[in-house]
């Protein structure tokens, strides 16, 4: 059994057990949190839309943290202008506890 969540704007797949990186969420390490259920499918039953807005995933968070830290550097060719800037996006580590339709 699996699910598809949304969170952040992105959407996920998800089974029970699965540990995922989440956008940044409002909530404590250990904290349980609920997603917006986009398609559940258990075997070949398949629910979607209004189907699967009944069902419910529900998951603990284990970390709030940030990602690696990548480089942006803008420039402009023959100009002598420069910017280099450094980024390391929030996350919100959570393990999926259970998925009940």
């Amino acid at each position: 059994m699996y699910a598809i969540i949304e969170n952040g704007g992105k959407q996920y797949k998800v089974s029970e057990g699965d540990v995922v990186r989440v956008e940044k969420l409002n909530a404590e390490v250990g904290a349980e949190v609920s997603f917006n259920v986009v398609m559940v499918a258990d075997g070949a039953d398949v629910k979607v839309g209004a189907d699967a807005a009944a069902a419910k995933v529900t998951a603990t968070v284990q970390a709030q943290d940030k990602y690696r830290k990548i480089i942006v550097f803008k420039y402009k060719a023959k100009k002598n202008e420069r910017k280099k800037q450094g980024h390391r996006q929030p996350f919100t580590a959570v393990k999926i506890e259970k998925i009940v339709l």
